[in-house]
Parts: structure tokens; sequence; C-alpha cells
């Protein structure tokens, strides 16, 4: 799933799928955050993975030149048409070593017991919002765009592209001035896993399996202010995730040799409604 923002409030809060699997959980991290000015800032970034999960142990002895990851963004304040706007791009690069969405899982990993790695992974991530109308600067209200692009290596990284855009406001009408509106779509685009198998024992199982696809969705939503503390939001999602089919495993002929079955997995759509108090 994912969410839509009002747009005055899209900024780079959530990071671009493509980068994810990339940090580590913890370990060595340093970075640097200078300020230029009130339109522009920028962020880098060093990360080590040696010792994830030990926190009283700095990390700092294993950094070398196989287990580096580095990160940076820019982010600029913009004023196109004097509407205000902004516009970020970053990337991330990691040397260190992935397991490979590409397998052989017969003869490496039933046989030999040994996965396929991949050497370094990268991606790179651009994210703008801007306003389309702006009755005043400052006052948290007008309406705008919002977008967010990214791409990746493809491997290990099996979202190779993804891609989000939409619409959302807040205080459109002086009579509603807490109202709040989005609508947005967002794409996937991924590098399927090869997994190649063959096993005539498994009959429903090919020799290349295929186990996800393209993902998109689109969700919209309006936030009625039924008074400034009460806030009712109906909502509306439709996903068609990466999950293409659903496999289970049942008896066979004469009940001796196991059968794999697929079954396709459709479009989702979820209504919802909500109701929230602030106190």
């Amino acid at each position: 799933m994912f969410a839509v923002h009002t747009a005055d409030r899209h900024r780079p809060k959530t990071l671009t799928p493509c980068r994810r699997g990339i940090f580590p959980c913890t370990g060595c991290h340093a970075g640097y955050v200078p300020g230029i000015g009130s339109f522009c800032s920028a962020i880098s970034s060093a990360h080590t993975p040696g010792r994830c999960g030990i926190p009283n142990t700095s990390g700092f002895g294993d950094l070398n030149g196989n287990a580096i990851t580095i990160a940076g963004e820019g982010r600029v304040r913009t004023d196109f048409f004097g509407l205000t706007g902004h516009q970020l791009f970053g990337t991330t690069f990691s040397n260190k070593k992935f397991t490979s969405i590409d397998q052989r899982l017969d003869r490496d990993v039933i046989e030999n017991g040994v996965v396929r790695g991949e050497k370094g992974s990268w991606n790179i991530y651009y994210n703008f919002d801007q306003y389309l109308y702006e009755p005043k600067k400052g006052v948290d209200r007008g309406v705008g765009l919002f977008g967010r692009l990214g791409v990746s290596d493809g491997n290990p990284n099996f979202m190779k592209f993804f891609g989000s855009f939409g619409v959302g406001g807040k205080g459109m009408f002086e009579s509603r001035p807490l109202d709040q509106f989005g609508w947005g779509f967002y794409y996937i685009n991924i590098d399927n896993p090869r997994l190649s198998i063959d096993i005539p024992r498994l009959p429903g199982l090919s020799r290349n399996v295929e186990f996800l696809r393209d993902e998109y969705g689109f969700e919209a939503y309006y936030n009625f202010a039924i008074t400034p503390w009460a806030l009712l939001t109906p909502d509306i999602q439709v996903v068609r995730g990466a999950q293409k089919d659903k496999f289970s495993i049942t008896q066979g002929p004469l009940g001796v040799l196991p059968r794999i079955d697929r079954k396709s997995i459709s479009t989702s759509t979820v209504l919802g409604l909500r109701l929230q108090l602030l106190f």
C-alpha cells in the first residue's frame, strides 16, 4: 500500500522503494547535513553493517573497502510563478555483497547448498512537490502536485523503476479551511527474479519460475472537517500487487507424489472510512 499526502506536505519523508535493501539495520554511521540558507539543504552519509545488532559497539573497526554504503541527497526550495515548491535529488551506493535475485534452485541451492551472490547495488531518485494554487505563503493551504521517481540496478534490488504522482490540497475553499483531499498513482517495474529449476517429480512447477509482476495502484481520499477536532475520511485504494500467483502443495496421483497448484492473484479494491477525534 501507499499513502497520498496533501500537496503542502510532500516532503521527502518516505524513502523511495528503490532505496530499500541497501541500508544496514545498525552499525557505524557518519553524516554531514549542511544548511545553505533557507532555500537549500544537502545530506551525505556513510554506513558500515559490520556490527549489525550489537548496540554497544561503534563498528568503526569494520570499515573496509568491501562493506560500505554511501548515500547523498540535495533539496532546494523553488518559487516557480510565485508558488512554493521543492526539488530533491539523491543517490545511494553500496559495494557489499548481496544475495542475487537469480538462482539455480535444483543444482546450486538444493543439491550444493550454494546461494549466488551479487556484488554491489545502487539507485538514483528524484522527488518534487509544487503548489498550483497558494492563496498565501506560509498559511498551510492550497492545491499542488507531487511525485517521486527512482531507478535501481535491478539485481539485487528487484524494483528496477518506481514512480508515483498525485494531487493534494488543503483548505481549497474559504468556507472549508480544514478540509483536505488527495489522489495518487504509483507504479513499480519489477525485474523478475529468474529461479531455474528442473525437478520432474514436481509437476506444475516450470523450469523458469516467475513469481512476480509489475505492481501499480491508485488511492483517493477526502477529509471532511466536521469540526476542528472531528475529521471524517472516506478512502478508496486499488492495488495490483507484485505477487501474481499463489502456490500450494497438495497430494498428486495415487497420493504418492506431491503436486503444486497455482492460483492467479487478482487486483484488490479496498474501501475505507475513518473517524479521527483530536484531543
